[in-house]
């Protein structure tokens, strides 16, 4: 059994759709409507409401037993000058792009080195390692994802539980329609961009990995 979170659309949808072509039954999540697929269980959540995601987590537990592999993509990305980047602006992108993650992680982990095995996969960003303009929230975000990881890796060390960060360049999703990349000169455009199943291969390499391979980070950008 897998998890995938934020998988109704973009890297999520593409990584159940790989997880599902690799034999796994996959429980999505999302706050939007899922593509039929079969193969899968369907939970409507909002990860950035933390009341709501402790329930659907719980459910998770509760009708599912802890999932095999993790892949905890749900995010959000928006971009802004400094000045322009409001308090709410900066909690809307850490709750669901730390928060969410953070809440994901403390509620399997702990069970999956329990129980002596698991993979568990974050998604983060090229804006995890780089900065780049108008990106200061985005960032903020993205970086403490990277930190999480790293704490992670090394608090599953050694307990038969596998920890991953995908951290994806700009992939070509419709987290992009409100920004329209194409009309920028500063940013690439979405047909140079990888494509969501590039990062789902890349999930998916980690995840089919031999148990006794660890793979750390994965960083990923068009050629």
């Amino acid at each position: 059994m897998a998890l995938v979170t934020g998988a109704s659309r973009g890297i999520g949808a593409a990584s159940a759709e790989a997880l599902v072509g690799a034999g796994y039954q996959v429980i999505r999540m999302a706050r939007s409507p899922m593509p039929p697929l079969a193969h899968t269980h369907d939970l409507a959540v909002d990860l950035a409401d933390a009341a709501a995601r402790t329930t659907a987590l719980a459910q998770v537990v509760e009708r599912f037993a802890v999932p095999e592999v993790v892949v905890s993509n749900a995010g959000s990305f928006a971009i802004a000058p400094l000045e322009e980047s409001t308090d709410a602006f900066l909690r809307t992108q850490l709750a669901i792009n730390l928060e969410a993650p953070f809440a994901v992680a403390r509620t399997f982990l702990p069970a999956m080195r329990h129980r002596g095995f698991g993979t568990h996969v974050m998604i983060g960003s090229i804006a995890d390692s780089k900065a780049f303009p108008e990106n200061s929230a985005y960032a903020a975000s993205k970086f403490g994802v990277r930190g999480l990881h790293e704490v992670l890796l090394e608090e599953m060390r050694g307990s038969g539980v596998r920890c991953t960060l995908v951290s994806p360049g700009p992939t070509d999703t419709s987290l992009w329609d409100a920004i329209s990349p194409d009309d920028r000169a500063d940013l690439p455009n979405r047909a140079d961009m990888l494509q969501p199943s590039d990062v789902a291969d890349a999930v998916l390499y980690a995840v089919t990995a031999p148990k006794h391979v660890q793979v750390e980070w994965i960083r990923l950008g068009a050629a």
